[in-house]
């Protein structure tokens, strides 16, 4: 058994600093069967969880996430975090969080991101803003 905060704090250490170099450690922080879900990937194992980081090396320019909060309990965590990247010359923010669940290894085997696709992202895209400003519009209750 291990020290589940200390274990998360190596996790969340791990997200931090994570680079394409250090992304050959994923062996250490996620278990083979690991799952993960965003709101663009369902997604199982380790080789597809590694295309992911590795797709968002590819297509961003320095992407990074600031850990800000997070509450652990027995063997899952809720993780409050910044993602911060560039993508053509425009500096973006995300904010969300992630729900981990280690195995008795000490390993991910569930990582569930939430965060909200419209207002942290479509409303930041020029062409998509207004139709989701309209929809916002449309969808808000008039008090």
């Amino acid at each position: 058994m291990h020290d589940t905060r200390s274990r998360f704090n190596a996790i969340t250490q791990w997200f931090e600093t994570l680079t394409p170099q250090t992304l050959g450690q994923i062996a250490s922080i996620y278990s083979p069967e690991a799952s993960f879900l965003d709101p663009f990937n369902n997604l199982a194992g380790i080789q597809g969880i590694t295309q992911v980081y590795q797709h968002m090396f590819d297509t961003l320019t320095a992407p990074s996430f600031v850990i800000t909060n997070s509450v652990v309990q027995d063997q899952q965590a809720f993780v409050a975090w910044d993602f911060n990247f560039e993508i053509r010359g425009r500096t973006m923010l995300i904010q969300g969080c992630t729900h981990f669940v280690l195995n008795t290894q000490g390993l991910i085997i569930i990582h569930r991101d939430y965060w909200d696709a419209a207002e942290e992202l479509y409303e930041k895209i020029p062409v998509l803003a207004s139709l989701m400003r309209f929809l916002k519009r449309k969808l808000t209750v008039q008090r």
